[in-house]
C-alpha cells in the first residue's frame, strides 16, 4: 500500500487541504439533516418539526453505534497501516463493516417491533404522536444504510480517498434535498416524505462504498475477514467516546424536549429543535476537521513520529481557534435569520428561537476545542480518556445544566445550559493537552 497520503511533512496548507473534503462532507451531512426539519416546518407545520426532534434519540443511537465503530476502527486500522501490518488492516476493516451492517439490521428490527412503545418512552405527546410515528416508521427501514454511510465517510479518508467521500456526501445531500421536496410537495407525503428522502440519501454513499471497497488492489479493500472479538472490542472501546457523545445527545435531547414541553408546550419543543439542528450544522466544521485529521494522528502515533504528531496538533488548535471565533460571529449576528429558515409561519416559535440564539451562540467559542480533544484521544487509541471527556461534557455538565438551570432562570436557563457546559469543559480539554506529550510520546 502507498502511504504517501499520510506519511509526509505536514504544513497548515497541506493539512487543511487533506481535511477539507471531510469538512465539506460533514457540512453537507449537516445540511441534509437540517433540510428535513426546514421542509417539515415549511411544508407541514411546526408540530412536524417538533416530532423530528422527539424521535431524534433513536437517530442518535444509530449514529452513535456507527460512529463508535467508524472512529474506533479508524484508529485501529490506520495504526496498523502505520506499523506496516496491511493485511491485518484489511481483515479488520472487513470485519468492522460486517459488524456495522449486522448492528443496523438489529436496530431496524427492534425499532419496528416496538415502535409505539418506543415513541411513548421518547415523550411523544398525543398531538405529536402521529407525526413521530409516520417519520420514524419510514426512517427505520434505512438504518443499515445510515450505518454504512457513517462507516464509509470515515474510512474513505483512511483509504486515502477523502475526495470520494466528499463527492458521495455531496451527491447524497443534493439527492436528499430534491427528494424531500418531491416527496413532501408534489407527492404530498408530508413528514413521511421527509424520512423517505433522507433514507434514499443514505443509500447513495452506502451502496457506492460497498462497490468501491469490493474491488481488489485498493489501499483498503474487502478481504476474507478474520473473526476477532478482541478487534471488535478494541474498536468499540477506542470509539466509545463517540458512542457516549451520541447517547448523551439522545439523553440531552430528551431532557430538552421534556423541559420545553413543560415550559412552552409544543412550540417550545419546536424552538429548541431549531437550536439543536443549527448547532449540529455549525459544529460540522469542527467534526469534519477532526475526522479529516484523525487518520494522520493515528498513523503518526503508530509510526512513532512524535515531532510531526506535535506539529499536526499545533496546526489543528490554531485552525480551531480561528474557526471558533468565525462561527460565534455568524451565530451571534445571524441567529435570527437562521431561525427564520425554520419558522417563518410561527411568530411564537421564531421569537423563542431568536432569543435563544442570542445566548446559545457563546457555546461556539469553546465547543471546537472540546470536540477535537475527544477525537484526538480516540485517534491515539486512548478510548478510556476520550469516553471520560465525552461523558463529563454531556452527561455530567450538559444534562446537569438542563435539569438545574431552568429551575432557577426559567426558559433562559434552557438557553444557558449548552454555553455553560462548553465553557467549563473547555478548561478541562485544555488541561488534557499535556497528557499526550507524556503518555503518548512515540
Amino acid at each position: 500500500m502507498d502511504n504517501a497520503s499520510l506519511d509526509r511533512a505536514w504544513t497548515p496548507q497541506s493539512l487543511l487541504l487533506f481535511a477539507f473534503p471531510s469538512i465539506v462532507m460533514m457540512l453537507f451531512m449537516g445540511l441534509y439533516t437540517a433540510v428535513d426539519t426546514i421542509f417539515a416546518a415549511r411544508f407541514v407545520n411546526t408540530d412536524a418539526l417538533s416530532a423530528i426532534n422527539i424521535v431524534c434519540p433513536m437517530v442518535n443511537l444509530t449514529v452513535g453505534f456507527a460512529t463508535m465503530i467508524a472512529t474506533g476502527g479508524n484508529a485501529l486500522v490506520s495504526r496498523k497501516m502505520g506499523e506496516g501490518r496491511f493485511r491485518e488492516a484489511r481483515q479488520d476493516f472487513t470485519l468492522l463493516i460486517l459488524a456495522g451492517i449486522t448492528g443496523g439490521v438489529l436496530l431496524t428490527l427492534f425499532g419496528t417491533l416496538f415502535l409505539d412503545e418506543l415513541l411513548r418512552a421518547l415523550g411523544a405527546s398525543p398531538r405529536l404522536f402521529p407525526y413521530c410515528k409516520a417519520y420514524l416508521q419510514t426512517l427505520l427501514l434505512f438504518l443499515p444504510a445510515s450505518v454504512l454511510q457513517t462507516l464509509f465517510s470515515n474510512l474513505f479518508v483512511t483509504a486515502g480517498r477523502p475526495g470520494l467521500g466528499f463527492a458521495l456526501s455531496l451527491l447524497a445531500g443534493i439527492a436528499n434535498i430534491v427528494l424531500d421536496y418531491i416527496f413532501m410537495v408534489p407527492r404530498a407525503l408530508g413528514i413521511r416524505g421527509a424520512a423517505l428522502g433522507t433514507g434514499v440519501g443514505y443509500l447513495i454513499p452506502a451502496l457506492s462504498g460497498l462497490i468501491f471497497f469490493a474491488r481488489t488492489g485498493g489501499p483498503l479493500s474487502f478481504t476474507r475477514p478474520r473473526w476477532s472479538a478482541p478487534t471488535l472490542l478494541e474498536a468499540c472501546f477506542n470509539g466509545s467516546s463517540e458512542m457516549v457523545s451520541q447517547l448523551s445527545s439522545a439523553v440531552t435531547t430528551y431532557l430538552f424536549n421534556h423541559v420545553m414541553l413543560a415550559l412552552r408546550g409544543e412550540p417550545g419543543v419546536a424552538a429548541i429543535t431549531i437550536l439543536i439542528y443549527a448547532q449540529f450544522l455549525l459544529n460540522t466544521l469542527f467534526i469534519g476537521y477532526s475526522i479529516g485529521v484523525a487518520p494522520i494522528i493515528g498513523f503518526l502515533h503508530g509510526s512513532g513520529d512524535a515531532v510531526r504528531q506535535k506539529k499536526v496538533l499545533r496546526i489543528s488548535l490554531a485552525f480551531i481557534a480561528g474557526a471558533s471565533i468565525a462561527i460565534f460571529a455568524i451565530s451571534r449576528l445571524g441567529g435570527a435569520h437562521i431561525a427564520a429558515l425554520f419558522a417563518t409561519d410561527s411568530p411564537e416559535v421564531l421569537r423563542m428561537a431568536s432569543d435563544g440564539f442570542a445566548i446559545f451562540s457563546y457555546s461556539f467559542l469553546f465547543c471546537g476545542v472540546n470536540i477535537f480533544t475527544s477525537a484526538m484521544f480516540t485517534a491515539l487509541s486512548n478510548g478510556r480518556l476520550s469516553a471520560a471527556l465525552s461523558f463529563l461534557r454531556t452527561f455530567g455538565l450538559l444534562a446537569g445544566g438542563i435539569l438545574l438551570l431552568p429551575r432557577v432562570f426559567g426558559i433562559i436557563g434552557v438557553w444557558l445550559a449548552v454555553p455553560v457546559a462548553e465553557f467549563v469543559m473547555f478548561f478541562v480539554s485544555c488541561g488534557c493537552f499535556a497528557y499526550p506529550r507524556e503518555e503518548h510520546r512515540p
